[in-house]
């Protein structure tokens, strides 16, 4: 793991959204290590937060469209979804919509909420919008923090 980070990290904002639509697909892959380390190798901070959400953004949309067919045998093959998991998530977003996209940046869940939009048929450009702030949100939080952190030492 340490090796493709390196990887990622050689590549610039190249390997930022590579590395952060992986980690927004079907992927275990934590995008949050490449940011930070490159926002702290000298790379613009908000390049590296434009980047990462676009790719992760883009990835979470890639798990949106998977819903989107309908194909529950391979959610749970390809994505790892359990139908219990698919079936809570579709329980909580029944009525509240696209927007709730912006819970797609939550660690475990995200996916199943990403998944469950797509299988309700939830508007594409609002869950996309609501989606990409949700994720650059997190990337702020993560940057932030990995600063306040740094400055510590």
């Amino acid at each position: 793991m340490e090796q493709i980070a390196q990887l990622f990290t050689e590549w610039g904002y190249a390997g930022i959204f590579l590395s952060a639509f992986l980690a927004g697909s079907i992927v275990p892959f934590a995008s949050e290590a490449v940011v930070v380390l490159l926002a702290q190798s000298g790379l613009s901070p908000w390049l590296c937060l434009l980047w990462a959400t676009a790719g992760n953004t883009l990835g979470g949309v890639s798990c949106y469209w998977i819903g989107r067919l309908g194909k529950t045998e391979w959610i749970n093959r390809w994505l790892k979804i359990k139908p219990a998991a698919l079936e809570r998530a579709q329980r909580f977003l029944k009525g509240r919509g696209a927007v709730m996209a912006l819970f797609v940046a939550l660690p475990y869940i995200g996916d199943a909420i990403a998944v469950a939009l797509g299988l309700m048929r939830a508007d594409f450009a609002l869950t996309t919008v609501a989606m990409a702030i949700g994720k650059g949100l997190r990337y702020i939080a993560v940057l932030y923090a990995a600063e306040g952190i740094i400055s510590l030492f």
